[in-house]
Order: C-alpha cells, then structure tokens, then sequence
C-alpha cells in the first residue's frame, strides 16, 4: 500500500533559498493544556515528531511560549540533528501562566529567547525566526532592527513576522526582507486576505494558524461536509486542501497530539479538488 505523504503539497523556496514542503507541521498542541507545563503523555508526544519525516513533513513550526520551551525542547529530543527538517520558531510573547500571552518585543528579550532557542534546539543557526508579535508599546523599528542584527551576526537565516497588516509587512521590509508572515487564516476567518495577496504578489510565504477551522460550513449538509463525502475525506481535509489550493505560497501547520491525526491531516496532501469544489468554497467562506 502507497504511503501517505506531504510531498504531494508541492514545496516552497522560504527566503527564495530554503526549500520546504507546503504542508507542514505547528508544535503547539504537543504540550500540556492551556499551552503550559508538559505533554501530558511524554511518549506520545514524540512519537507525533518521530512520525512527520516518515510522512514527508519537514517543516515545522514552534515558538518558545510553547510549553514554554517544552516544544523545543521536545522536538529536539524527538528528531535532532533534523536531517533535513526546517524548524521555525518565534519569540516576542512572554507566559505567566495557561492560555496568557503578554507581548513582549523588548530587543535584548528578542536576543535572549533567539539564543536560548538555539541551545533548546541544539542548532547553531535558526533557519527561520519570526517575531510572534509586534510589541505595540516598545518602538516598532527597534524590535525589527534587532531582528536584523541577528541576521547579520548568523544566528537566524530567514526572517518572519506573525499577525500584522500589510502596512506593517511593508516597514519590517525597509529593515529585513521578510521571508513569512503567519497570520489567523481559514475558510471561516478570511480577514487576512489582503495581506495573503501581498505575501503571493511579493513571494513570501504565508503561514496560516488554526488553517483547519470550518465552523458551520462543516455541519451535516453544509458545503464542506457534501464535498468531503463526495471525495470520501474528512471536513478537515477540505479545509486544507483548500487552503493550498489559494495560493502557490500558502504553508499550512495543522498541529495534533495524536498520531492517527497527523497522518488524517497529511492525507490532505493528496486531495484535489474541482474547480467548482474551490469556487463553491470561496464564495461561501467569504
């Protein structure tokens, strides 16, 4: 029997240099509840990162408020010296606790979390680093011109942004060349659109987290749940499928703690919608 693999989401050059598969992988949800303190089940935890090079997934996307740094430091246990495996990870938020996130974009925190992700991943340079916020109370062209110098100096190679405006893209490009953005985006929630059309026109890739939401279109009779009967797929695999299917630089990073759930997730790779099915999609989810 064929092995189910992401490789059938095509690839996308990060920073026009760093070749990733489309679909890829986000670290969240490998930690305890509320994004705080342990997995609860350790084992099952790495066998979820064990498995995303079996599949063909070699992107992944992390971030130090992830546990914090539990999922770091998980999947350096799990899949160091990585082998061919992008891991982003970001910085800019702080925890004080589960499901909190209070900014924090100060330069020598962005500097302290960069070199202490280094160490958790045990790397020597961070292919992609993105800043999780724009700190609206520290100076803006500080908190990207400390970004710059970590590339000068080679800690990070590629640079990226998460939920910001297309005018905020815009500045950070005055200051580094933007290789991402990650921005909320799925078939319910479409209010990055314009800054999805700026990331195709410009060839940055574009990252969208919690990509498998359908809410309503997904109830029985709705139109995702007709279409993934019809390709005898999950509603989640519509979404995907949908997602790569809007644009050559979309890199969805659905993230699961269950391995079956991956490999649910990975099949989307492989689903072609019609051109009707997407027109359907887009009309409604809009």
């Amino acid at each position: 029997m064929a092995t189910t693999s992401a490789a059938a989401s095509g690839t996308f050059m990060i920073g026009g240099d760093l070749e990733v598969t489309r679909l890829g992988y986000g670290a969240m949800r490998i930690v305890g509840d509320g994004v705080w303190g342990p997995p609860n089940d350790r084992d099952r935890a790495l066998a979820v990162l064990r498995r995303l090079p079996e599949l063909g997934v070699d992107f992944i996307d992390t971030a130090n408020s992830y546990g914090p740094y539990i999922s770091e430091q998980l999947i350096r246990a799990a899949l160091h010296p990585y082998d061919g495996i992008t891991v982003a990870t970001k910085a800019g938020l702080l925890r004080v606790g589960p499901n909190q996130w209070p900014t924090c974009g100060r330069p020598a925190y962005l500097r302290q979390e960069c070199i202490q992700s280094l160490w958790r991943l045990g790397v020597e340079r961070i292919d992609l680093f993105q800043l999780h916020r724009i700190d609206p109370d520290e100076d803006r062209d500080a908190q990207f011109a400390e970004l710059r110098k970590l590339q000068d100096e080679g800690l990070v190679r590629h640079l990226g942004l998460s939920e910001v405006s297309v005018d905020e893209i815009k500045a950070a490009q005055e200051v580094f060349a933007v290789a991402t953005v990650q921005n909320l985006y799925n078939l319910t929630n479409r209010q990055s659109e314009d800054v999805l059309d700026y990331c195709t026109e410009q060839g940055i890739g574009f990252i969208p987290w919690f990509p498998l939401a359908a809410g309503r279109l997904a109830e029985p009779g709705g139109p995702v749940a007709e279409i993934a009967q019809a390709h005898d797929a999950t509603t989640g695999q519509v979404a995907l499928a949908w997602l790569l299917a809007r644009s050559p630089v979309m890199l969805p990073i659905p993230g699961t703690g269950s391995v079956e759930h991956l490999e649910e997730n990975v099949a989307a790779a492989e689903l072609e919608l019609t051109q009707d099915e997407l027109e359907t999609l887009d009309a409604v989810s809009r």
